[in-house]
């Protein structure tokens, strides 16, 4: 270390020889060798090497800024695509809720129409019994009145006689003549 240092001090100190040689010392003449060559490379690459960080400096920040504004875009797709799908399932719920509501509404009513129709069913059944007991009744008292109309005049025709027949024909025409004075 010694020498290297030993050589650049004598290079401030060279004598005004006039003669150019060749200096065969390896240790002096290889660090000067070495500091001029990494002076010139570092005097003119150091403009390249400049360049060529600041580009792949820009490409690396160019690339990041890209990836930020890529996984922005993401994030906010992923938000939509979620906000969608809480929307959906809440519609899906909703749906399922009235679904649920309504076919329990449409069992009611159905439940409901077909009570009212059994019943509706069961007073024509009713109706329908009444009024063939009624006809029976009717034809029943019809056909007693008949008989006893027969029996009746059957008795009449046998038992009456032309003056008691003159007498009875008399005593209604004098009735229905009474009832005819007091309605009017």
């Amino acid at each position: 270390m010694k020498n290297v240092t030993d050589s650049f001090v004598s290079l401030g100190h060279w004598p005004s020889a006039g003669s150019f040689g060749f200096n065969t010392d390896i240790l002096a003449t290889n660090p000067i060798n070495l500091s001029v060559v990494l002076g010139v490379l570092i005097f003119f690459g150091k403009g390249v090497l400049s360049d060529l960080l600041d580009n792949r400096k820009q490409r690396i920040l160019n690339t990041i800024r890209n990836s930020e504004e890529l996984r922005g875009g993401a994030i906010e797709q992923l938000e939509k695509a979620r906000s969608r799908l809480r929307k959906v399932e809440t519609e899906a719920e909703q749906f399922r809720l009235n679904g649920y509501s309504e076919i329990e509404r449409e069992k009611l009513t159905l439940i409901n129409s077909t009570y009212k129709t059994l019943e509706q069913l069961e007073n024509y059944k009713n109706e329908t019994i009444q009024f063939e007991q009624q006809r029976a009744i009717n034809q029943v008292r019809q056909r007693v009145f008949q008989q006893a109309l027969r029996g009746a005049l059957g008795t009449l025709n046998s038992c009456l006689n032309n003056e008691l027949h003159l007498r009875t024909i008399s005593a209604n025409i004098g009735m229905l003549g009474t009832i005819k004075e007091i309605t009017d």
